[in-house]
């Protein structure tokens, strides 16, 4: 009757009616649903069987069913997308269709995914990386710089979502060196982006004295040895990495393509880097740099701001409690749906 291969088993006590098979210009549901499932499996609406859909869970869906009106501006856009370009003064049908969708309620219901158990595991692991930072950071000087990249590279790939894969111990060449002969540098650790992008990081020990010299220059704060020689690591990296070009690209593909996601591949496109280093805090809480001085380190960082990002432990900190606290919110926003 239905011209479909599954079987359909609809519980007692739901009503059989028109809509139940039928939507807007007589388009068949069920032969919908059959579209996207293998022809062996039961269509079960209601009832206590494992796989059926709950009966309040499809007559949600039934409501939010394209009707004639959204079908019609949804085919209107479409002829707006390709043909708009050839005919003069044609109506923004796709704003209109947007503009339509948006005014519709949401299709999922209010917390349908468990978002809020989600959210709170998401609170609890923050958490946990902000005090084992901050517990290290209370006995610096136990500890070598190899046991600081080990702990923050844990983390990397939380902290900064946007990276899905890190890269140890990076052979480049190095052309520019010694004329006439192809050196190497290694980079300790290199992130790959969600689209395959490479960038540098450098995590330094974080030493308990401050990043600008005690000393003035002219009456300017300047930059201690520890973070002129980072930044000018980082910046040769970054330069060696962009000169190296396709054959570079091709190498760190050749080495790493194990390391990444499928069909994923490594591209050097404007490197940046991410410098981890320093202290601008102490163990209090206070401030290490005066007013003036704390100006000057951020015309240091806006400097490098477009090839590098500076962050002291300080500035990890505030961004995880950054993180911390949006996810509170989220959760107290949620508990009041």
């Amino acid at each position: 009757m239905l011209g479909i291969p599954n079987t359909i088993l609809i519980a007692a006590g739901i009503p059989l009616s028109r809509k139940l098979f039928a939507a807007h210009r007589d388009v068949s549901i069920l032969r919908r649903i059959s579209k996207l499932i293998p022809a062996d499996r039961d269509i079960v609406i209601g009832g206590d069987r494992e796989d059926a859909i709950p009966h309040v869970v499809f007559e949600g869906f039934l409501k939010k069913f394209p009707g004639s009106t959204e079908l019609d501006r949804y085919a209107n856009a479409r002829v707006a997308d390709v043909l708009g370009e050839y005919f003069d003064g044609m109506k923004d049908a796709r704003q209109n269709y947007e503009t339509y969708m948006s005014r519709r309620k949401a299709i999922l219901g209010d917390d349908p995914l468990g978002t809020g158990e989600l959210l709170e595991l998401e609170l609890e692991k923050y958490r946990l990386i902000r005090k084992t930072i901050f517990d290290w950071l209370q006995d610096v000087e136990v500890r070598t710089e190899r046991d600081w990249q080990t702990l923050i590279e844990q983390f990397l790939l939380l902290i900064f979502p946007k990276y899905v894969a890190i890269l140890h111990n990076v052979r480049i060449a190095d052309c520019y060196s010694k004329p006439g002969a192809v050196g190497h540098r290694y980079i300790d650790l290199a992130l790959v982006d969600a689209t395959g992008n490479l960038d540098v990081i450098e995590i330094k020990r974080p030493h308990g004295d401050r990043l600008l010299a005690n000393g003035r220059y002219r009456n300017n704060g300047v930059p201690t040895r520890e973070l002129s020689g980072a930044i000018m690591q980082a910046e040769k990296y970054i330069f060696h990495l962009s000169k190296w070009g396709v054959a570079g690209e091709e190498a760190l593909n050749r080495k790493y393509s194990s390391e990444l996601p499928q069909d994923m591949r490594i591209q050097v496109t404007n490197p940046k880097a991410i410098l981890i280093l320093g202290r601008d805090r102490d163990a209090s809480g206070s401030p290490l740099l005066e007013p003036s001085l704390r100006h000057d380190f951020e015309i240091i960082r806006r400097k490098y701001a477009n090839v590098m990002d500076i962050m002291t432990y300080d500035d990890l900190l505030a961004r995880l409690d950054n993180i911390i606290a949006s996810l509170r919110k989220r959760i107290l926003a949620g508990s009041d749906i």
